[in-house]
């Protein structure tokens, strides 16, 4: 177990530095140059005024050497400084990152939890009532785009019903502390989860479903039927333990996937993320805050991805260090 997990590990510390090299390359050959917008943004187009800023972050070296200053940061934890806030990368991310982890940890267990719980029900009661009207609302949620969910949610839930706050992640002058802070951040939370989560449902209950009928049909499932084991208990114990496999792989998968949607989701509902504040650095060309963002995320991934290879072998022994 410990080989398996030093190698999974050594693999994703080489793909955290290959993402942060390709990163800054694609960021460096986008159109555009950031001093020429800042400047722009201060009144003033004067070539000289342009030359200082480019001068001042650096931008005037060649991009071998921008991109080793940025390597060598990278490792000492300086992510480098924003064009456009005057602050470090560092804090910036620092400062949204937990609103953006609570949104997607939330959506991803709300997700992960719902989908599963729905796919057993149905392949559970296959043919039956159930199984269509499960179904039926999987396919309607898998084929909806998230900002119309999240638009209808907004409009249904927040404007006509005044059931749940329709923007920001807390009520803002409230000065709330202790768990009433807790509990008013809980309430701004649900739309914006759900808003999320309710695509990756629908694609866990399919997946769940499926592989529940497949490993239903084996022989040692059979067996366990004719000797006469609950349907429930060949279930819990035989089926969804074979059957979990590829839920942990499509998982893994999810959590860079999140994030992306993410950005949409912190638009609409004004949920201060980093999903924002990635949209505004791409906007303003603030290249340093964007590869701060895209490094953290990858990081994130990497780690679920990890985390996900370390189930794997809990789940089944047989997965070697080699594989």
């Amino acid at each position: 177990m410990l080989e398996f997990a030093v190698q999974r590990l050594s693999k994703a510390i080489l793909v955290v530095i290959g993402v942060v090299i390709l990163n800054f390359l694609l960021i460096h050959m986008a159109p555009g140059d950031p001093a020429s917008v800042l400047a722009g943004e201060a009144g003033s187009g004067d070539a000289k005024f342009i030359e200082q800023l480019r001068a001042q972050f650096g931008l005037d070296q060649p991009l071998y050497w921008q991109l080793w200053t940025y390597l060598k940061g990278v490792l000492t934890g300086d992510l480098g400084y924003s064009y456009r806030n005057q602050v470090p990368v560092t804090t910036l991310i620092l400062e949204r990152l937990p609103a953006t982890l609570l949104l997607t940890g939330c959506a991803f267990i709300f997700s992960l939890v719902l989908g599963i719980v729905l796919g057993v029900l149905a392949a559970y009661r296959r043919g039956s009532i159930t199984d269509s009207a499960v179904m039926t609302g999987a396919l309607v949620f898998y084929a909806t785009p998230l900002f119309w969910v999240a638009l209808m949610a907004v409009l249904v839930f927040s404007i006509h019903l005044d059931w749940l706050p329709p923007f920001d992640m807390e009520t803002i002058g409230a000065d709330m502390t202790g768990w009433e802070r807790v509990l008013d951040i809980a309430h701004h939370l649900i739309l914006p989860t759900v808003t999320l989560g309710l695509f990756f449902t629908a694609i866990y209950t399919r997946l769940t479903r499926a592989s529940m009928l497949e490993v239903m049909g084996l022989d040692f499932v059979k067996t366990a039927r004719a000797k006469g084991v609950p349907k429930a208990r060949i279930i819990r114990r035989h089926v969804l333990r074979n059957a979990i496999l590829p839920i942990f792989t499509f998982a893994s998968m999810q959590a860079g996937q999140l994030v992306g949607g993410a950005v949409l989701t912190e638009t609409v509902f004004s949920w201060p993320g980093i999903g924002r504040l990635m949209f505004d650095a791409l906007m303003q060309r603030d290249y340093p805050v964007l590869l701060g963002v895209f490094l953290v995320t990858a990081i994130v991934v990497v780690i679920v991805n990890l985390v996900t290879d370390l189930l794997y072998r809990v789940v089944d022994p047989r997965i070697e260090a080699a594989g």
